[in-house]
């Protein structure tokens, strides 16, 4: 996000819909979600309520839209790490690890998004809810598939903890609970990996 001194010049080159998208992130991400309004989003946009149903339906499909940008951006970070590191899916799993610790220092300002989001949305119907029910299935789908790459014993056992410690993190720098969280995150995965290895060299050893 621009810092607030460049945003009025680089918001006035940005067309209508990126504009109120723009608007709608940082305004979500500063106050929540029930706390802003459209009329606030369209006076940050520099727009109007009408111009914003012109592209948005309703304040819920723009809530979900902007999850959806968010969602985005996270499965990014899986694409990358698999270019940056083909083949090894050790060094794959590392770098989604070392991607959520250095956001951490981010999180620890505004929050993480989807934890934020989800607080504000009991309803499992909710458009938005949906959008990150189903990011965080197929993010669990790809970390699971890393696992099976990376041959251990238990790929879904070892995602699921991995998704713990990614997802603690966020929280634990959230509310300030845990001190030097990404370098604690970091060590911890890195145990789970070598654990689970361990336990498949035990295994194999076992049964020959």
């Amino acid at each position: 996000m621009a810092t607030s001194a460049s945003r009025p010049s680089r918001v006035a080159k940005l067309p209508p819909r990126e504009r109120i998208l723009d608007a709608a992130e940082e305004l979500f991400q500063s106050e929540g979600i029930r706390r802003v309004g459209v009329q606030t989003i369209a006076e940050r946009a520099e727009t109007t309520k009408m111009a914003i149903y012109r592209h948005f339906e309703t304040k819920d499909a723009l809530v979900a839209e902007w999850l959806r940008i968010v969602a985005a951006d996270y499965q990014a970070a899986f694409d990358r790490v698999e270019a940056e590191h083909p083949g090894r899916p050790r060094e794959q799993i590392l770098g989604l690890a070392r991607f959520i610790a250095e956001g951490l220092p981010a999180i620890s300002h505004r929050g993480c998004p989807f934890i934020n989001s989800i607080a504000e949305l009991p309803d499992r119907s909710h458009p938005a809810r949906q959008v990150i029910e189903s990011h965080k299935a197929h993010q669990t789908r790809r970390l699971v598939g890393m696992c099976t790459e990376a041959g251990l014993r238990d790929p879904e056992q070892a995602a699921a903890a991995i998704t713990f410690v990614l997802e603690g993190a966020q929280v634990s720098t959230q509310n300030g609970s845990i001190e030097q969280a990404g370098d604690h995150l970091m060590r911890i995965v890195e145990g789970i990996l070598d654990q689970h290895h361990c336990s498949l060299g035990t295994s194999r050893t076992t049964t020959d």
